[in-house]
């Protein structure tokens, strides 16, 4: 999925040559923190809420007369979706402006339509069970988790995988297509996974691991 499918229009971009007011009101009727400016149709910048603020003395101001207002945040339409969320995330926006290799304004991407293609493509609304591994970065074999699931009879809806600053360590989450799996969790036990946490397991996984803690307790008196 690339940025240009996710474009929403119904933000409207303002003028450098625009006012503190206006650009304050515009804020205001959109509930959003940013704005994105542009002259004819070239895209110069996105406007940031808390630096207008300081320079309200002055609502007649012109936006490109506010030092330091604009910052050159943007994505082409042609990335993917991965790289809007990177700086919606980085930045923490509200929107993000698309534009093209001529950096032609082409629309918005809005955190709310980031967010619904997310739990779209992580197929949230699916029953199902939801486990979540850790393991060493040098163990990261999704073929080896997936038969693991697959030899259930099961199969991995979504993944995603989490890594940590000044670690080795990953997480892996998956959302299976059963909401049974007790049996699944215990084939990780036995394969040496640490299981980190399960959700929505119907047949309650919470007797399997206290039998496998107290197991484990036991080996190791």
């Amino acid at each position: 999925m690339t940025t240009g499918e996710l474009i929403v229009n119904d933000i409207y971009p303002v003028n450098s040559d625009d006012t503190l007011k206006y650009l304050l009101d515009r804020m205001t009727e959109y509930k959003i923190s940013q704005l994105p400016v542009v002259q004819g149709n070239l895209y110069m910048g996105l406007l940031m809420e808390d630096e207008l603020l300081e320079q309200t003395a002055d609502l007649e101001m012109k936006a490109i007369a506010v030092p330091h207002t604009m910052k050159l945040i943007f994505v082409y339409e042609n990335q993917h979706i991965y790289d809007a969320l990177r700086l919606f995330h980085v930045h923490q926006l509200d929107i993000l402006p698309v534009v093209d290799e001529q950096q032609q304004y082409k629309g918005v991407l809005t955190l709310k339509n980031v967010l619904d293609y997310f739990a779209e493509s992580l197929v949230s609304d699916e029953q199902g069970g939801i486990v979540v591994l850790e393991i060493g970065s040098r163990d990261n074999s999704m073929s080896h988790i997936a038969q693991i699931v697959e030899s259930d009879n099961t199969q991995i809806l979504s993944s995603s995988v989490r890594s940590f600053p000044d670690s080795t360590r990953l997480e892996i989450t998956l959302k299976l297509n059963r909401s049974d799996i007790s049996s699944i969790i215990a084939s990780f036990l036995r394969h040496d996974y640490i299981v980190k946490a399960i959700y929505n397991d119907k047949r309650g996984y919470d007797s399997t691991r206290d039998r496998y803690d107290q197991l484990m307790n036991y080996l190791n008196l």
